[in-house]
Order: C-alpha cells, then sequence, then structure tokens
C-alpha cells in the first residue's frame, strides 16, 4: 500500500511516505514554519520514490494532542489532500506516535508533551509482543506535580515534557526509570507504523471523519492567571 503520514503536532515538521515494504521519512525541527515546510517534503518524497499523488491510497495523520496551530494544519492538510484523491484516512494519538520513540523492551513507556501554561500532555503506554504499543491509562492534560501512574516495574520516558519538569516528574515516577529523553518529539514514521495496521484492519475513515485531538480547549493564560503563575 502506498499512503502518506503527517505529523506537525509540535515543534518537529515531519512526512513519512509507506511505499510497499519502505517508508522514507523527512523531519525537521522548525518551530512556526510547518506551514511552509509540510507540503514540500510531501512532494520531495513522492519525487524520490517516483510517484504521483495520485499513486495515494491513503493519508495518516498525527491527530494530537500538541500546538493547537500544528494539530489543526496536520489534520486540515490531511483532510485536503484525501478528499482531492478520494482516499481514507487514519488517525494516530501523537502520544502514541511518541511512545514509539521509546527503547523496545518490557518498561512501561511515559510519552509527555510540554503543554505549556504549566501543563503536560501525557499517556502511559506498554509495549506487546508484536511491537505495537497498547494504552494502560487514558490520554489526558495535567500538571507534572499531580501526575498519578499507573503501576510498572520500570520506565521509559519520552517528550518534551520531560525536559521541562524532569525534577517533578522524577519524584512522580516511583519506579526505576530505565531512560529517559526529553528531545523526542512525535514523528510521521512512527504515525506511519500505527496507521499501516490500522489500513490493514479496516479502520480508516472518511476524511470528514479524521478529527484533531486537542485535549483542552484553552490556548493562553489569563492575565490574573499569568500573575498567579
Amino acid at each position: 500500500m502506498n499512503f502518506l503520514a503527517i505529523e506537525t503536532s509540535t515543534e518537529a515538521c515531519s512526512v513519512a511516505l509507506v511505499h510497499g515494504d519502505e517508508v522514507i521519512e523527512r523531519s525537521e525541527i522548525a518551530p512556526r514554519r510547518h506551514a511552509e515546510l509540510v507540503l514540500p517534503m510531501a512532494d520531495g518524497l513522492l519525487a524520490e520514490a517516483g510517484l504521483k499523488r495520485e499513486a495515494l491510497q491513503g493519508i495518516a495523520v498525527g491527530r494530537g494532542p500538541g500546538a493547537f496551530t500544528g494539530v489543526r494544519l496536520g489534520v486540515s492538510l490531511a483532510q485536503g489532500m484525501a478528499m482531492a484523491l478520494d482516499v481514507p484516512v487514519v488517525t494516530v494519538s501523537s502520544l502514541q506516535a511518541l511512545a514509539l520513540e521509546a527503547p523496545d523492551d518490557d518498561a512501561a513507556i511515559l510519552s509527555v508533551i510540554d503543554a505549556r501554561m504549566g501543563e503536560i500532555y501525557v499517556a502511559a503506554w506498554r509495549r506487546e509482543d508484536d511491537g505495537s504499543i497498547r494504552l494502560i491509562d487514558r490520554e489526558r492534560v495535567d500538571t507534572a506535580a499531580t501526575l498519578m501512574l499507573p503501576e510498572a516495574s520500570a520506565w521509559h520516558v519520552v517528550g518534551t515534557g520531560w525536559a521541562t519538569y524532569e525534577a517533578i516528574l522524577r519524584d512522580r515516577i516511583r519506579a526505576p526509570i530505565r531512560s529517559a529523553d526529553g528531545a523526542r518529539y512525535p514523528q510521521a514514521r512512527h504515525v506511519a507504523e500505527v496507521a499501516a495496521r490500522c489500513f490493514r484492519d479496516g479502520e480508516a475513515v472518511a476524511p470528514e471523519l479524521a478529527l484533531p485531538v486537542y485535549l483542552r480547549d484553552k490556548v493562553a493564560l489569563t492575565l490574573v492567571e499569568q500573575g498567579r503563575a
């Protein structure tokens, strides 16, 4: 199957092309430049593979959570391309894509994105025998100081939330931390990895049903809240 995957929910802008058994990707840490980069990245990958857009059989996209503008951009592009090509869409949790950046072993995975305003987007996962990951608590917006986690013998932590709140998170994570990397972002190659299973299992949807997931409605602190921060 030929399909394109887009992930623009954080500072990383990435696009991956699945072409048969091959996956090729372009990715750049480029805050506020996603809109100018994402389509040239997609066209570059198609040219590299010798494909036209009409050869695509589906579009996958990181649905968030993440930066509001980035999530909206990615989902809107996926919808627009899919409608133009008359192909279905798979939406993939950006926290799930991020979790796949963790080492592949038996430790639980905490994916945590800095949500600004003193908050984090967070979810916990476990790897399955087939290499996929399973959600072991709900995706949510939280604060590092109030974070409650399920039981685990060890943890991998990935995402910008670790870079911002390392000291607090170390106090909240009771089990040993096997690895931690605050410079990891959701990547399109992992969106593609999850989406491939979804396409295979018939879980793709019509473009108009591909919706973003923000987890919160608020994008900025009020002046009063800024004074309290």
